[in-house]
């Protein structure tokens, strides 16, 4: 499965590749800063081969290759936001989406509607396990609060308002003035109701770039089929090849009747989208032209050799072994808990999710020897510098500037993420939020920090209320032990002082026992709170959320001060690295940054070590894998229905049979989760869900030999629909004919 890791205003700055699900598992010494930090994530890299997560933009440059790769559009309609096929695609805050029917209909992945199965489910109606189909309209339930879908509305080149006053400027000045900047055209873009606007740095802050998106806050759950459709193979299938898995699920965007955004409300109707996707009435075969657009998160292709070298020897490996611990003892401190399953589900499918894909990033980078690699293009970079006098002037001092600001992190990069580990309790990490926001409350909005500002309040109560569903006092509190001792094996001189000093003769069973925070009302409560109140609290979880804010905002500053001066290195580095690459006359895209890109590439398989893997998996596959328990538990009726052959109209000519997913070069990563698949006229033909684990490295490196992206096919979608769970109310809304 693809997870997401946006670059967007509450990600933290180059070097934070851990995906928002994760906050609190390894939350790095940037922790708690925001905003202007998102701008130095973002760098170009060049273009090899099928690799490319394009500019709507940039259709026009690259008319030709489409046209030879086989796209029948117009290059030029494929980039225009306000026509199909792009303005139908959404985004879902991490995942991405797009709209298949004239009433708002919008098909993702079912990892990605998982948090919101989980929020619906008891033991009573196990909507994880069981699947979920609304019959009526009147049937759909709330999404999980906090769930947004975002109706991309433009993306406009603001470059030079976001450097205004900043060239000469270095450190903590030149980051306030660069988030200042970006406060200011946020700030203006949001003067329009239910706007969602962000400022993103492209090609290494060469440029910038404002994404304006409609804000819709009424989600409702529509559909997921059973986990064993939608998560069939689980973890153990995850990343790997032939896969079965039926990945799609649907929410439905509603706003109010006069068509404004709203929150959920009886009276709401559903959205009608400038656009949708129509169904392909033929799939896809072997070798055909495929795009796949949508929102991906971050990639580090430009970053140094030495910082590949650390995280691959160091920081992933210890990363790995953190993920690996955790997600066994949320297995052991839920097992034979079914209510406590439930609550932890979501998280833990996306611990052990990392967890994989950490291991198929080291398994992926020896086989590629992605170091060594990254090494010699490096030296070939530095050569070319060193060769000129007037580029050695130029940009000498920055590269050397830059080296000595990433050993400095590297050096500390372990200990942060020890640190981190203090952020597994989720009401010590409620109440450090909590009293966060009433320190920002008391500043001018304009003056807050990105996160905690008024355009913020609706996701920090949502997420505040969300814990209601994820939490287990007595589990909580066996993880956040587990955190703490994690972090002790710290030097005394590496660790918060004023986390220990009031730690000291405590026992955590005191603060579970005396707290309120597990109250979802009296939790809420704080959110209307002063920063006198907090002072005056008994409650011990924000009493050390008080008595470490001081040392945590100290931190915060020093760090902010090192963001401002990587930045400007870095920014001049990638200057040199964009003339390097001219010079040689390469092709540049900006590396993903979490904005609407587009992607294309055909349907192949690959020869994997004397093995052939064919595009294709059918479902004739599903029933091998079957077991009848755990991670291969189709539903009844589906085997049944395989083994009858009863595929109706959804055969693949080419194969006989029913096709499950496929294989394509297309060059996707995390936050791609839900992107549509879409054929040479814009159809809709499928969703991508995941890569092979030996590709995930592509993060860092893209190499066409090794990377595929996995695919479920829309005929599997559509016959799982009609043939298993009787959707035929959403098949006819998407203009699809049933029998």
């Amino acid at each position: 499965m693809i997870y997401p890791k946006p670059c967007n205003d509450s990600v933290a700055e180059q070097g934070d590749t851990i995906p928002k699900i994760f906050k609190g598992l390894f939350i790095m010494k940037k922790s708690l800063l925001a905003g202007a930090s998102a701008l130095l994530a973002c760098s170009p890299t060049m273009l090899m081969a099928e690799e490319g997560m394009w500019l709507p933009s940039q259709t026009g440059s690259l008319a030709a290759d489409l046209k030879a790769a086989g796209l029948e559009l117009d290059p030029a309609t494929l980039g225009d936001l306000n026509r199909p096929p792009l303005t139908a695609i959404a985004s879902l805050g991490g995942c991405s989406a797009a709209f298949l029917s004239p009433q708002g209909l919008v098909a993702t992945n079912h990892h990605c509607v998982a948090g919101s199965l989980q929020y619906n489910s008891s033991p009573e109606n196990d909507y994880l396990t069981n699947g979920f189909l609304a019959k009526t309209l009147g049937d759909e339930l709330p999404a999980a609060p906090g769930s947004r879908v975002y109706v991309i509305e433009d993306l406009r080149n603001v470059t030079t308002a976001m450097l205004k006053g900043a060239d000469k400027l270095d450190g903590r000045a030149r980051y306030d003035r660069l988030q200042a900047n970006r406060t200011a055209l946020i700030e203006a873009c949001e003067k329009q109701a239910n706007r969602r606007c962000d400022v993103r740095a492209y090609f290494g802050g060469q440029q910038y770039w404002l994404q304006q998106q409609l804000e819709i806050k009424d989600v409702r759950l529509v559909y997921a089929p059973a986990a064993g459709v939608g998560n069939f193979g689980g973890e153990k299938d995850n990343w790997m090849w032939p896969r079965h898995t039926g990945d799609f699920s649907f929410y439905r965007a509603y706003v109010a009747p006069d068509g404004s955004s709203a929150g959920f409300s009886k009276d709401n109707v559903p959205f009608k989208p400038k656009a949708w996707l129509p169904i392909a009435k033929d799939g896809v075969k072997d070798g055909d032209f495929i795009m796949v657009a949508g929102f991906p998160g971050t990639t580090e292709r430009l970053r140094t050799a030495e910082e590949a070298r650390f995280y691959y020897e160091e920081l992933y490996p210890y990363q790995q072994r953190m993920l690996a611990e955790y997600g066994d003892r949320i297995d052991e401190l839920t097992a034979g808990n079914q209510a406590a399953t439930i609550a932890y589900a979501a998280t833990l499918q996306g611990v052990e999710n990392y967890e994989k894909k950490i291991a198929g990033q080291m398994a992926g980078a020896d086989a590629i020897s992605l170091v060594e690699k990254k090494q010699a293009e490096e030296a070939g970079f530095r050569a070319w510098i060193k060769a000129d006098p007037k580029r050695e002037a130029q940009y000498g001092a920055a590269l050397a500037e830059l080296d000595r600001l990433i050993a400095e992190s590297n050096a500390e990069a372990l200990a942060d993420a020890k640190r981190g580990m203090l952020g597994r309790g989720q009401l010590y990490g409620a109440a450090r939020q909590l009293y966060r926001w009433a320190n920002e409350q008391a500043k001018p909005d304009k003056d807050r920090e990105p996160g905690y500002q008024e355009r913020d309040r609706a996701f920090m109560t949502q997420g505040m209320q969300r814990i209601e569903r994820r939490y287990v006092a007595e589990i909580d509190k066996a993880l956040w032990a587990d955190g703490i001792a994690e972090y002790r094996t710290l030097p005394a001189d590496k660790r918060s002082a004023a986390f220990d000093a009031f730690m000291e003769g405590r026992d955590l069973a005191s603060f579970y026992a005396a707290t309120e925070l597990g109250n979802t009302a009296k939790r809420m409560e704080w959110m209307g709170k002063s920063v006198a109140d907090f002072k005056a609290s008994s409650d011990p979880f924000i009493q050390l959320s008080v008595a470490t804010y001081d040392e945590a905002m100290a931190n915060e500053a020093k760090e902010k001060a090192r963001s401002g001066t990587v930045q400007k290195a870095r920014s001049q580095v990638m200057e040199a690295r964009l003339a390097y690459a001219a010079s040689q006359g390469k092709t540049m895209y900006p590396d993903a940054n979490g904005s609407l890109r587009f992607t294309y590439g055909k349907v192949t398989g690959k020869a994997v070590d004397g093995q052939v893997w064919t595009p294709f998996t059918t479902a004739e596959g599903i029933v091998a894998k079957h077991t009848g328990r755990g991670e291969f538990d189709a539903p009844d009726k589906m085997i049944e229905l395989i083994k009858a052959k009863d595929y109706g109209r959804y055969v693949a000519p080419e194969l006989g049979t029913l096709p499950v997913d496929f294989l394509s070069t297309v060059d996707i990563t995390n936050g791609n989760s839900g992107s549509s698949t879409l054929n040479a006229r814009g159809e809709f033909v499928g969703l991508a869900f995941d890569g092979t684990i030996e590709g995930v490295v592509s993060d860092w490196m893209y190499d066409p030999k090794i990377n595929r992206t996995i695919h479920v096919d829309s005929r599997f979608m559509l016959w799982t629909m009609e043939k298993v769970d009787g959707a035929d109310r959403l098949l006819k809304e998407m203009g699809v004919q049933t029998n």
